[in-house]
C-alpha cells in the first residue's frame, strides 16, 4: 500500500519523481497534498541515491492549479497561517539541496505558477498555460510569488501577470524567462529525463553549493513571504475576499467594488 494519497512518489535513475496526483480537480493541493509533498521532498533529499527532484502533475491537463477551492472558505483544510503549509512547501523546494526540476504538463495557475517559479528550473509541454488569478478570486501571493517572479521574469512582466491575469503559452513563458524550455507533449518525459540523467552525472556537493549560492541574493524574500502570509490570512476573512471565492464557486463575475467604501 502506497505511503500517499494525493501525490505519487518514483525513482526513476537518480531522479525522484514527485507528482500530485488529483487530476480531477486539476491537480489542485488541500492541506493532505501539501503534507504529502513535504514528506516526499525530505525523503528526496535524505535519498543519497536520489540526484535531482521533478515536480509535475497527473495527467496532461494540469501541473497545478494552486489551492483547492472547494476547501477554501476564509481557510482552508490543513494547518498553517492560511490553513494551508504553503510556506513550508515553497521553502523545501528552495532548501533542499538538489534541483528542483519543474515538468509542466499543462495548466501552472496561482500557486502552481508559484511553484513553477520556485523551481530550479522548469520545462513545459508546448501545450501548457501559465499565469496568476488572484485579484480575479480574491486572492494574493505577496512573497515568493510576486518578489521573485519580478527577478525570474522582470519587474513590468510580473506586474503584468498579476495585474491582468492572462494566461501565458509555453513559447511566451520561455521569453520571459519563466520557464527554460518547451517541448511537444509527446517528448516531455525524455526533455526531463535527459536533463536529470545529465545531473546524475554532476557533482552532488558542487549542485548543492551552486543552488545556496543563488539563493542566497534572494533569501531576504523568505521573510516577506512569511509576513504576506499573515496578511492573506486577514484578507481571507473580509467579504471581498470572500466574494472573489463565492464568484468563482459560483461562475460569475465578481463585483469587489461593493464592498470598497
Amino acid at each position: 500500500m502506497s505511503e500517499f494519497g494525493d501525490i505519487l512518489y518514483e525513482v526513476k535513475g537518480r531522479a525522484a519523481w514527485i507528482t500530485i496526483n488529483r487530476p480531477k480537480v486539476y491537480n489542485a493541493f488541500r492541506g493532505q497534498t501539501l503534507e504529502e509533498l513535504i514528506t516526499a521532498f525530505h525523503k528526496a533529499a535524505n535519498d543519497k541515491g536520489v540526484s535531482s527532484i521533478v515536480l509535475t502533475g497527473a495527467g496532461e491537463k494540469a501541473f497545478c492549479t494552486g489551492g483547492d477551492q472547494s476547501a477554501h472558505e476564509g481557510n482552508y483544510d490543513g494547518r498553517g497561517v492560511v490553513g494551508l503549509p504553503i510556506d513550508e512547501i515553497q521553502g523545501l523546494i528552495r532548501d533542499v539541496p538538489k534541483p528542483v526540476i519543474a515538468r509542466v504538463n499543462g495548466f501552472a495557475i496561482g500557486g502552481g505558477n508559484v511553484l513553477v517559479t520556485l523551481c530550479d528550473m522548469a520545462i513545459a509541454a508546448d501545450s501548457a498555460k501559465l499565469g496568476q488569478v488572484g485579484p480575479k478570486v480574491g486572492s494574493f501571493d505577496a512573497g515568493w510569488g510576486t518578489a521573485l517572479l519580478a527577478r525570474v521574469v522582470g519587474e513590468k512582466k510580473a506586474r503584468e501577470i498579476w495585474y491582468l491575469n492572462e494566461m501565458y503559452t509555453a513559447e511566451e513563458a520561455v521569453a520571459m524567462g519563466l520557464i527554460n524550455k518547451a517541448v511537444p507533449m509527446a517528448e516531455l518525459d525524455a526533455a526531463v529525463t535527459k536533463w536529470t540523467d545529465t545531473l546524475a552525472e554532476r557533482s552532488p556537493t558542487a549542485l548543492a553549493f551552486l543552488k545556496r549560492s543563488f539563493n542566497a541574493d534572494s533569501d531576504s524574500i523568505r521573510g516577506i513571504s512569511n509576513m504576506a502570509l499573515h496578511a492573506v490570512k486577514l484578507y481571507y476573512a473580509t467579504d471581498e475576499s470572500k466574494e472573489g471565492v463565492d464568484a468563482f464557486n459560483e461562475k460569475r463575475k465578481p463585483d469587489f467594488h461593493k464592498f470598497v467604501e
